[in-house]
Formats: structure tokens, C-alpha cells, sequence
């Protein structure tokens, strides 16, 4: 019999440790506490178990620190396993494309989950117009072959592109929207209706971090393939080196992925799907409509979610009442007034107070034990593990980037080459940045080998010879140094260009 340990429970006059057995963890657990609670150390010691155990599992983490942690604890024997996804190692993208492959029956619960993240991110901007427009231009490049998230740009305003796609198109409904619909839109209306999307969709593209991960074709990892065969997949989606909205972007996109290669687990016998943990920390920052699906659909096909956050508040009532209403494990640390009141309801006999003043490390749970809900009870988790005196996080990090990332400048020069016909006019050329070393495109006449954003930081005051790839936001160096003469003469370019 599999059981997770998670501490000590307290029963009157007696202590006993306390866990979750695995059939019961395919109920979910569901994780609520302050910061500074315990919830990050938990959520670890579960991972130190599961990894030990030769468990599959995927934990997103939107900060970064615990998942680097994880890494120093992983074991010798389990190195081959891992898949190291970090969007900010700029020089060796990991493609990540979830239009890929995509069985007709899926493909609008792939569009609809997409449109939900969208829709999270953009909540100020959303429009019915736009989750309209954007719903059929998913549709259609979910049904093109070869196409990324980099196309829905190049579908609203590149005619020869649409036209190419739309004579593949076999769904009738969205081949009459782009045809009868769409191709009818007065000039003026349909510059208003696609320039949110375009200019939204834009934001993303233009950072190489997240274009060289979407832009790829072809993924490098198969998550179904995860799954069944008990890997470990690792996201590094720290929002101080992505942005909120980038991580928010690509933890959203995972989680659709997951869902969606757990239910292609149709294919074998519900006995025989082998079980998978996907832990997913602050998950309110990718808790959008869809999720709805997943928390109800997740547990026979063999996925198994561990969520957690600081407080109700974070993640919309729709989706609390999903939480609540399939997650059969509730584990609760220190907690706000507010919150507290709810748990009072949930929890028999424990009054709001008794959350509101828990030390760190201590719970009040309720738990699955053979299928039954137990009574409510105090408890506490395991404390820190010390981290191995012998770790393999730099061998995990070189063995990802050998086995799915690719050298940044191949990932960059396909996708250029791609989308050179439609991102450029015949009067412009790729050429490479002086300053920070990112190629870009440029007028054929203009003297200025200067890419937009370096010309903005010398207008803002920044000295060229300050002007790196860091100061950018982009965590690599130039690729060549630049000479005095040449830097002479770059700054008499740019004075021109700021005078005038």
C-alpha cells in the first residue's frame, strides 16, 4: 500500500503520522495558507517522496526558488527523467507549440482553453468581438499543419497566408466566417476589430523568450509521453525573469496540454493509465474557466492535481466551487479572517480563530482515507529537508538543453526565414543589432544598424556603451564586442536620429 507521509496527526492523547494513500490521491489536494505558512516546504516533501518512489510528476512554479530546490534533490538514478523547462535560458529555447497535433474531436477545447488564458491576461481589453475573431483564427490554424501561435497575427493580416489556410479549411462553420464573414468587413471595421488582437498578440511575440518557445514547430516534449511513461517535468516560470504576463501565458498553455494528453489516455483501459502528479503552486495565476474541465475530468484519466495559493480571494467563485466540489483533500495552514470564516463551514467543529492563529507548519485537514471523507483534524507537516551534501542540478540543466532545446540562432533563423515574406516589405533585411546582438528588421537604405528598442534607450538618456542584452531585459551578452571606431560612429547615427 502507496502512502504519501504528511506529517503528525493529533487524536486526543496519542500522535500518529499521517498520509494520503494513493488511491485517494486521485481525489486531488487542494492547499490554502498564508506566506510564510509551510505550503512551499510541503509541496516539496510531497515531490521528495513522489521522485523517490519513481512517480511521474510536473510542478509549475511562477517563482522560480522552490523549483531550484527540487533540482538539488532529485536522485542520480532519475537524472534521464527530467525535462528542465526554463523559458529564461534565452540561448537554448525548449520548443513548446500547443497548436500541434491536435485531433479534430480536441480542437475546440484546445481554442477555448487557449482563448481562457488570453482572456485572464487581457481582462481589461477582452471583447465578445475579439473572443469571436480570435476563436475562428484558432480554429483554422488548429486545423493548417505546421502553424504556431505566431500565426494568428500573420492570419488576421496577411491575405496570401489566409488564403493559403482557408483552402485546407474543411470545417464548414469556419471557413464561412472567414469567407462570408470576414472577406466582408469594410476596411475601416475590420482595421477596429483585429488591432487589439494584433496588438496583443504582438506584446508576446516581440519578446525572443516567449517567440523563440512558440514559434517552434515542433515540441520537444510529449507530455503524453510524460505521463505514461513517469518522467519529471520541471517549469520554471518565474515571473521576475519572464513577467507576470508571460508566465501567466506559458503556465496557462501547459495546463491545456496536461489536460489534453490526459484525456487522450481514452485509448487504454482506466486500470492501466499509470498515475500522474501535477502540482501546481499559486495556481490562481492559471485558474481560468477551463480549469472548471479539468478539476472534473482529471481524475480517471489518471491525473492527479496538488493546488495551491495564499487565500480565497485570488481565484473567481466559478472556479472555488469546482475546487471545492471534486477536490477531496483540503489542507489548510495559518489563514486570513475572511478565509477563515468560509473553512468554519467546511471544517466541523473548528471555529475561524483556530485558522487565523495556527503556527507555521500546522494544518487543520480533511482527507480521503478508502474513499470516505475523515473528520476534520490538526496536524503538522514535516519540516525542510537538508539539501543532499552530492546534488545533479547542473548535470539535469545540460542534460534538458542536449536532449530538447535547440541553439538559439537556428530557432531564430527559422522562424525569420518562415515569416520573412509577411513580417517584412521588399524594402526591408534582417540584420543584427550593433548594440545588443538581437536581429531585427531594417529599412535596405537606412545607415542606422540599430535595432527599436536600443534606439529608445538612447533617446531615454542610456549611454550605447551601457546598452547590453541585460539592459533589455534579456539575460545574455552581446555576441561580439564593439569597437571604438565603430561605436564612434553608431554614436553620431543615433545623435542624428535623436535630433530629429
Amino acid at each position: 500500500m502507496e502512502v504519501l507521509p504528511l506529517g503528525k496527526a493529533y487524536f486526543r492523547d496519542r500522535t500518529i503520522n499521517f498520509g494520503i494513500k494513493k488511491e485517494d490521491r486521485r481525489r486531488h489536494i487542494y492547499i490554502l495558507g498564508k506566506t510564510g505558512s509551510g505550503k512551499t516546504t510541503l509541496i516539496e516533501n510531497m515531490i521528495f517522496y513522489d521522485v523517490n518512489t519513481n512517480q511521474g510528476i510536473g510542478y509549475l512554479d511562477p517563482h522560480g526558488d522552490s523549483i531550484l530546490r527540487v533540482l538539488k534533490f532529485i536522485p542520480r538514478q532519475r537524472l534521464e527523467d527530467v525535462i528542465y523547462f526554463d523559458p529564461s535560458d534565452i540561448e537554448y529555447p525548449i520548443g513548446f507549440n500547443p497548436l500541434e497535433n491536435v485531433d479534430f474531436e480536441q480542437r475546440h477545447i484546445v481554442a477555448s482553453s487557449i482563448l481562457s488564458v488570453f482572456k485572464k491576461i487581457w481582462v481589461d481589453a477582452w471583447s465578445a468581438r475579439m473572443e469571436y475573431i480570435l476563436m475562428n483564427t484558432l480554429l483554422a490554424l488548429l486545423e493548417f499543419p505546421g502553424t504556431t501561435l505566431l500565426d494568428i497575427n500573420r492570419m488576421l493580416g496577411d491575405d496570401r497566408f489566409r488564403k493559403t489556410v482557408l483552402d485546407n479549411l474543411r470545417d464548414p462553420v469556419v471557413k464561412a466566417f472567414w469567407e462570408k464573414e470576414f472577406a466582408r468587413y469594410h476596411t475601416s471595421f475590420r482595421v477596429e476589430a483585429i488591432a487589439p488582437i494584433q496588438n496583443k498578440v504582438g506584446q508576446f511575440i516581440a519578446s525572443p523568450l516567449i517567440r523563440n518557445i512558440i514559434g517552434q514547430e515542433k515540441s520537444s516534449f510529449d507530455l503524453r509521453e510524460i505521463m505514461d511513461q513517469g518522467k519529471i517535468f520541471l517549469a520554471n516560470l518565474s515571473k521576475g525573469k519572464l513577467g507576470e504576463e508571460n508566465s501567466m501565458l506559458l503556465g496557462g498553455l501547459l495546463i491545456t496540454k496536461f489536460q489534453l494528453a490526459a484525456m487522450s489516455r481514452v485509448d487504454i483501459p482506466e486500470d492501466e493509465r499509470r498515475d500522474f502528479y501535477l502540482y501546481i503552486d499559486e495556481f490562481q495565476n492559471f485558474a481560468t474557466e477551463s480549469f472548471v474541465n479539468i478539476l472534473s475530468e482529471a481524475r480517471k484519466y489518471r491525473l492527479n492535481l496538488i493546488l495551491s495559493h495564499q487565500y480565497l480571494d485570488q481565484v473567481p467563485e466559478s472556479i472555488l466551487k469546482a475546487v471545492f466540489g471534486n477536490v477531496g483533500n483540503l489542507l489548510i495552514f495559518k489563514c486570513g479572517s475572511l478565509d477563515a470564516e468560509r473553512f468554519e463551514k467546511e471544517f466541523v467543529d473548528i471555529k475561524s480563530y483556530e485558522f487565523i492563529n495556527l503556527p507555521k507548519f500546522h494544518i487543520y485537514a480533511k482527507i480521503i482515507v478508502d474513499g470516505t471523507p475523515t473528520p476534520p483534524f490538526l496536524a503538522t507537516t514535516f519540516p525542510p529537508k537538508e539539501i543532499p551534501e552530492i546534488s545533479y542540478e547542473e548535470e539535469i540543466i545540460r542534460l534538458s538543453r542536449i536532449k530538447y532545446a535547440k541553439n538559439r540562432r537556428l530557432v531564430e533563423n527559422k522562424i525569420f526565414k518562415k515569416y520573412k515574406e509577411t513580417a517584412t516589405s521588399e524594402d526591408q533585411e534582417l540584420a543584427e543589432c550593433k548594440y545588443c546582438g538581437e536581429m531585427f528588421w531594417k529599412d535596405k537604405n537606412a545607415d542606422i544598424e540599430i535595432c527599436y528598442e536600443c534606439q529608445e534607450k538612447y533617446k531615454k538618456g542610456v549611454k550605447l556603451s551601457e546598452i547590453t542584452s541585460k539592459n533589455l531585459g534579456v539575460s545574455f551578452k552581446p555576441m561580439n564586442p564593439r569597437k571604438e571606431k565603430e561605436t564612434d560612429i553608431l554614436e553620431d547615427l543615433l545623435k542624428k536620429l535623436k535630433s530629429e
